[in-house]
């Protein structure tokens, strides 16, 4: 590994053995960075000294921001959290707020300063940040001030957080303390393989894994997909509903746009209505969302002048064909299907343009190597159905995390996902392969659910799985078994349902529940949730 710049030797520490790391591959020249590169400087200042200055880079309906604005804005934040607030390299930097200039600003800001960041969900509740602030020992946190209730209930159970500083809103402390500043920092020298991002992700069991990733993995991804399948360019105006608290929505709409010097519309709490209206008033030419809004926009597309659009990208959950095909007809737009992971930090199977064959995800972009392994883990021909397993020049490194041995093997890093590829090498999406419910692009942990509504003083067992939906790609169904004297009913469930909301985040809510008199169990005790699965279908 070249010299790291973390005066915080953390997220060395505990970054998986290097035997447990997958195999990394960098066959493209645009792949060959040089050893020292700190990601921000190359997405910001570059760009500002190749011309770019001036081009509009963030917006949204009340600020607009130049690239050198947004670069001096995130040399403003970085000296704050150098000076004010007396981080050094290494130190990890929990990121809340819904899309906003401000937040992007942030994150390419911590990157500056040499810090990792950690960006959370605006949705998720003081008991899911604690875990992740105690997990990923973090010592600060940057914070829209709408947030400001749970994360001051995170900030009391977890001691290890010190401080937070608050943005937007009559308590921007952030916006004073920038205003001190010069707009003028020099960016830590950092290397390319030191840890700039710590995104969480969910696992079957609910306890959050954290995926670690370099400066230069941020470059990779904005080198792969972009320029080969999305192709890119600095005419291309970005909108979209993804969180930049999740990768999709980190790339898609803040690290791509600003690798080629194009710009982004960053919007919050978008309906499928709202982001119509969007494209027509900002007149983007790319949307990134889930499969579940381009169902929900099909019938609205015209309603609205939307003809500004060139490509749409749908990532975060599989594309049934008839929402593709339904889009295709509204707007005459092709879809870009995408797959991609957290663990991967974006799309590393897609298709655009002609190479689509509708239902199926796509070839491995370039960059990228996919392949499927059978029952007996080895690489299986066209036809057969097993484990997607994938490579390139970014890879799975789980934080402190056991999980290491089972996402990575000989090499390959394994999604989860269970895919069969044809005999021209596209890769077709058949099903999950853990207990992960993914629902509207929400990545849900039936037990996380199960965990929650088990604390309901009414319910005895409980089962959570995920069950087919039209508008959702799937649904969180709970299969309830309530205690004595307990009667069943809409009222009961609108309580349980209600109940969950209030204690992790909204979205991983049970939107249907069935009461059971028993749960299928081995004989040993274990849930049988496959037997829920069958009956469900």
């Amino acid at each position: 590994m070249n010299e790291t710049a973390h005066v915080d030797s953390f997220a060395k520490d505990n970054l998986p053995p290097r035997e447990q790391w997958p195999t990394l591959v960098f066959e493209l020249p645009e792949l060959q960075y040089p050893p020292r590169v700190n990601c921000a400087v190359e997405l910001l200042d570059k760009m500002v000294e190749n011309g770019f200055a001036d081009k509009p880079a963030v917006c949204n309906r009340t600020v607009a921001w130049t690239y050198r604005a947004l670069l001096e804005n995130a040399n403003r934040i970085a000296a704050v959290l150098q000076d004010d607030m007396k981080l050094v390299p290494g130190n990890r930097v929990l990121l809340r707020g819904a899309n906003h200039p401000m937040l992007a600003a942030a994150i390419l800001g911590v990157w500056k300063a040499g810090c990792i960041a950690v960006p959370t969900m605006p949705l998720l509740r003081a008991k899911e940040l604690s875990v992740i602030i105690d997990k990923a020992q973090v010592g600060a946190a940057l914070c829209a001030s709408e947030l400001k209730e749970e994360m001051a209930l995170a900030r009391e159970q977890s001691p290890v957080l010190r401080q937070v500083m608050y943005y937007g809103g009559t308590q921007g402390a952030l916006e004073q303390a920038m205003a001190s500043k010069s707009g003028v920092f020099r960016s830590v020298d950092t290397s390319a393989e030191d840890v700039c991002l710590i995104g969480f992700t969910s696992g079957t069991t609910g306890r959050p894994k954290g995926t670690m990733h370099f400066h230069r993995d941020i470059l990779a991804v904005c080198d792969c997909f972009p320029r080969s399948t999305l192709q890119s360019s600095a005419d291309d105006v970005f909108i979209g509903t993804p969180p930049l608290a999740f990768t999709f929505g980190l790339g898609g709409l803040l690290l791509f746009p600003l690798r080629v010097g194009a710009s982004t519309i960053l919007l919050e709490k978008l309906t499928p209505e709202t982001l119509m209206q969007a494209i027509q008033e900002f007149r983007p030419t790319v949307c990134f969302t889930a499969p579940t809004f381009y169902r929900q926009m099909a019938p609205l597309a015209s309603k609205y002048d939307i003809n500004s659009l060139k490509k749409t990208v749908s990532a975060g959950e599989a594309l049934p064909t008839a929402t593709r095909d339904a889009w295709q007809r509204a707007t005459g737009i092709s879809m870009i299907d995408g797959i991609g992971a957290t663990e991967m930090l974006h799309i590393f199977i897609s298709a655009a343009g002609d190479a689509v064959r509708p239902g199926a995800t796509g070839k491995p972009i370039p960059g990228y190597r996919a392949c499927i392994l059978d029952d007996d883990s080895r690489p299986a021909g066209p036809g057969v159905v097993g484990r997607l397993a994938v490579m390139g020049p970014t890879g799975c490194r789980y934080l402190a995390d056991p999980r290491q041995a089972d996402y990575v093997h000989d090499g390959w890093n394994l999604t989860g996902d269970a895919f069969e590829m044809d005999a021209d090498g596209y890769f077709w999406y058949r099903a999950r392969t853990d207990d992960m419910i993914i629902s509207a692009g929400y990545n849900i942990a039936g037990p996380e659910v199960e965990d929650a509504l088990l604390k309901h003083e009414a319910v005895a067992e409980c089962a959570v799985i995920g069950v087919p939906d039209d508008e959702r790609g799937q649904i969180v169904k709970a299969f309830v078994v309530l205690k004595p004297g307990i009667e069943p009913g809409d009222a009961t469930t609108k309580q349980l349902q209600e109940f969950v909301k209030q204690s992790i985040a909204p979205y991983k809510y049970p939107r249907a529940i069935e009461y059971r008199d028993s749960l299928p169990r081995t004989e040993t005790g274990k849930l049988q949730r496959f037997k829920l699965r069958e009956q469900a279908t």
